[in-house]
């Protein structure tokens, strides 16, 4: 085992009331929306101590972003998981590090008083940031902003959106600019998402119809903005992947539980080799994503590594994808029920799109192959005696 991953998911000493985050998710109603969820999270001081130093520009520590993911999934529908995932992975950590307004955001969102949503993904431009339409208007004293959002987590729930638009045309990486915009501007207009797969998270269409803003709204230096969020979403992909291992790993015990009481001739569903055989291969599956993400998680949360992080984003969901789809086959009937792995495989094929999809992440893998082959040259490994 090399020294990164002996150190990857290594965990780090607790500050004060870390220990207390079953607790304090447990006095919590199991209806609680993902905002009360925030609010809870925040008040305990929570929210600060996934960061290193308590800092949202520090990094997240792994190994406390994925408990922190890990209990609210046990407890709560995966829309309310997704509201605070995108959140703690990306919003807080793209707004440290200014000052103003953007500060006075991000110490109410860590404290839990306020809820912001990313609004990055324009109605067509899908994974292809650099095609969104959205525009600024930067002026010396006022901006105007218009566009439109698609798919936008916490979309019905945010105080604020943080949203990507170009303030010049053409797709250098260099036309793009973050701006945050109060939720009950003039001209902000918000629509469900038509479906209730991720109920709890607040999905939704966000339009921006000639919004006016003093220029104090801008976040970071303007030029910037696909700067940032490739930065950034590369903690969003580490975050992914610890959040799909939670969720498969209880889908699979749930799944265990059936199978051992599920009577079938002298014994039970569990006694069957191909049963056994199937569920097997899940956890291997699991085992092997798990290796990946320990391996990985201190490259993508200390260094920002985004190859690293795109390599973990394709393994996420081809894994996510199989581990889900035999735990329904192996549920029956069961996995028809409202909390069934059916439903639950549909909600997590998220995890193949959201992020980037699949294909996207493959294609980033393939462009460092000379790389990844060479991490793989077993003269790379350190050698110690013993």
């Amino acid at each position: 085992m090399s020294e990164t991953t002996a150190l990857s998911l290594e965990p780090m000493v607790e500050l004060p009331g870390f220990d207390a985050l079953e607790k304090v998710l447990d006095e919590l109603a199991a209806t609680a929306s993902a905002k009360e969820i925030w609010a809870a999270l925040g008040q305990a001081g929570l929210i600060e101590q996934v960061y290193r130093h308590g800092s949202a520009g520090g990094g997240v520590i792994p190994s406390r972003l994925a408990r922190v993911l890990a209990a609210v999934d046990e407890r709560f529908p995966v829309g309310t998981t997704l509201s605070t995932c995108v959140q703690l992975a990306t919003v807080l950590p793209i707004l440290a590090g200014d000052e103003g307004l953007p500060a006075q955001t991000l110490r109410r969102a860590l404290s839990g008083a306020a809820t912001v949503g990313l609004a990055a993904t324009d109605v067509g431009s899908g994974s292809d940031l650099t095609a969104l339409e959205t525009e600024v208007l930067l002026g010396e004293r006022e901006i105007v902003l218009n566009g439109t959002k698609r798919w936008i987590t916490n979309a019905t729930t945010a105080d604020e959106f943080l949203v990507l638009a170009r303030h010049r045309s053409g797709r250098h990486f260099t036309n793009f600019t973050w701006v945050l915009v109060p939720a009950a501007a003039t001209g902000v207009a918000v629509r469900p998402a038509e479906s209730d797969l991720f109920d709890g998270s607040g999905v939704g269409d966000v339009t921006f119809e000639e919004v006016r803003l003093e220029r104090s709204h801008v976040v970071g230096r303007p030029g910037r903005g696909l700067a940032s969020f490739a930065r950034h979403i590369a903690t969003e992909r580490l975050a992914g992947a610890l959040w799909a291992l939670a969720l498969c790993r209880r889908t699979l015990e749930h799944t265990l539980r059936g199978l051992s009481v599920r009577p079938h001739q002298q014994g039970t569903l569990w006694d069957l080799d191909s049963v056994r055989q199937r569920f097997a291969t899940c956890l291997v599956d699991l085992r092997q994503l798990d290796a990946l993400t320990r391996e990985l998680s201190d490259r993508i949360a200390s260094r920002y590594d985004t190859s690293a992080a795109a390599l973990l984003k394709a393994a996420v969901g081809s894994t996510v994808d199989k581990v889900l789809a035999e735990c329904a086959q192996l549920q029956g009937a069961e996995g028809f029920t409202p909390t069934g792995a059916q439903r639950l495989r549909a909600q997590a094929a998220i995890f193949g799109i959201g992020g980037g999809t699949t294909e996207v992440v493959r294609s980033t893998v393939a462009d460092d192959a000379v790389v990844v082959l060479a991490e793989l040259d077993p003269s790379a490994w350190p050698c110690t005696a013993g």
